[in-house]
């Protein structure tokens, strides 16, 4: 997992639109980059639309917001048309930045175990330093603590 004041690991990924996104492509702005289990499931849509809906309150602290999972680039499509969000999904089908980034985690669920995406968000800062780390994210309340957080950066 990365830590504060780490730098962000750099990516490269279609989005939900077929264009390719990087990390340097946010350079001189913070970006806040959350990733999430899979597109279309009840706290993924949850928390995508809880992005989607406060999206002003972000850009008004000069932040940026991406999304990352594993879904394809088509899956990314249906779910941004589905809920009408504006903001890049990366498709990170072969898991580089997940693992880049520390998020690929044995999961347990039913007393099952695999591999999967713990939700996690990051704050990048304007530099590309991780200025802060939301580990096991619960939906409810998360966009709020991550306006808290570029507040108090004065972003």
């Amino acid at each position: 997992m990365l830590n504060v004041g780490d730098n962000a690991p750099n990516f490269e990924a279609f989005d939900q639109n077929g264009h390719i996104r990087t990390l340097a492509e946010f350079a001189g702005r913070t970006l806040v980059i959350y990733f999430y289990p899979k597109d279309m499931t009840p706290g993924c849509t949850t928390e995508a639309c809880d992005f989607r809906d406060n999206l002003a309150r972000i850009a008004h602290h000069g932040a940026a917001v991406v999304g990352i999972s594993a879904d394809s680039v088509a899956r990314h499509r249906k779910f941004a048309d589905k809920e009408g969000l504006s903001f890049p999904l990366l498709a990170d089908e072969d898991r580089t930045i997940v693992e880049a980034y520390g998020v690929w985690k044995e999961k347990t669920l039913y007393g099952r175990k695999f591999m999967g995406i713990e939700r996690t968000t990051f704050v990048v800062d304007a530099d590309g330093r991780i200025a802060h780390v939301f580990e096991k994210v619960k939906v409810k309340g998360h966009v709020d603590a991550v306006i808290d957080v570029l507040e108090r950066m004065g972003a």
